[in-house]
């Protein structure tokens, strides 16, 4: 199934036309995945339409092309405020927002810096990443094969193309086991995140995630999960998980841009607490989507809103 088409991407500055926006084959990129990405999602609320978290999320697409040597020519400030005119211009107010820096058309040798920037903003209407009804019900993972890249190898903290063909590995040995998704250890055994996802634990009413030393993604995501546990008075820590923990959990879930705050109810075929969406995570399911719904006051500062002036993107 392909995306559904909206009508502009943002290129370098200016829009275009979604079936303009390509990229020759020899562009750096495709021979080499040079080039990193961020998922943002626009939710549709009574006040208006507002992106999730813009300003962390742009931050960090700058933060992911300084580790790779890529200087994005444009400010923070102009990435917002173009992600807020892409996402009026094409009339999509719950959507999901995709911003590339990538290298593109130039020398054809593993070095990459003769090749030209190039930035490109899409978005288009994008569901539950892993469906409807695993937010109410959860889904059945595995414990993958496949590890995450060890330290001084692939930096994990960028959110880098590269690292997603190790994702893609994660993802399909799930799917050809009869599994929604996979959760992948490091390179020590201990508990990293899924493919596309962090990853949190309870147990006896205290949330704990593994920390980014455990090759784990800086989610936009798990820092507002880890701020509604604290609002909500649940005790929630950084901490190095092991694979047996997560057999033995009262309750396990994922969370990310696409996924949001999905439950998991068992693992390797183990059940997971009562197999089950468990008390602690539909709370703070409860609460995050208050959120980024407008049901509850944006407590956080964490929505742009699009129908306010440029000055005003948080």
């Amino acid at each position: 199934m392909s995306l559904p088409k909206t009508e502009k991407i943002w290129h370098n500055g200016k829009f275009i036309k979604w079936d303009d926006a390509t990229i020759h084959v020899l562009s750096h990129v495709v021979s080499y995945g040079s080039a990193v990405f961020e998922g943002i999602r626009c939710y549709d609320a009574p006040q208006g339409p507002a992106i999730f978290r813009l300003r962390e999320h742009m931050q960090r697409l700058i933060n992911s092309a300084y580790i790779y040597r890529m200087e994005v020519p444009y400010t923070l400030d102009a990435l917002c405020q173009a992600s807020l005119e892409l996402v009026r211009a094409n009339k999509v107010p719950a959507c999901y927002v995709r911003p590339i820096v990538l290298r593109g058309y130039g020398d054809a040798g593993v070095n990459p810096m003769n090749n030209p920037i190039e930035v490109y903003l899409a978005c288009w209407e994008w569901g539950k990443y892993l469906g409807e009804e695993a937010l109410r019900a959860g889904v059945d993972v595995c414990i993958s094969s496949w590890n995450r890249p060890a330290p001084n190898t692939l930096p994990q903290m960028a959110k880098a193309a590269a690292n997603y063909m190790n994702s893609q590995l994660i993802r399909m040995e799930a799917k050809v086991n009869g599994y929604e998704e996979g959760i992948a250890l490091d390179t020590n055994g201990y508990v990293s995140e899924g493919s596309g996802e962090n990853i949190f634990v309870v147990m006896n009413g205290s949330v704990s995630t593994p920390p980014l030393a455990n090759s784990a993604l800086p989610g936009i995501t798990r820092d507002s999960i880890m701020k509604i546990c604290r609002d909500l008075g649940i005790p929630v820590a950084e901490q190095v998980i092991p694979r047996e923990m997560l057999y033995i959990a009262d309750e396990v879930f994922f969370c990310g841009t696409a996924a949001e705050v999905t439950p998991v109810r068992s693992i390797d075929r183990i059940k997971v607490g009562a197999g089950a969406r468990g008390p602690i995570t539909k709370r703070i399911q409860d609460d995050f989507f208050a959120i980024t719904s407008g049901k509850t006051p944006d407590r956080h500062g964490w929505l742009s809103p699009l129908n306010v002036p440029s000055a005003a993107v948080r």
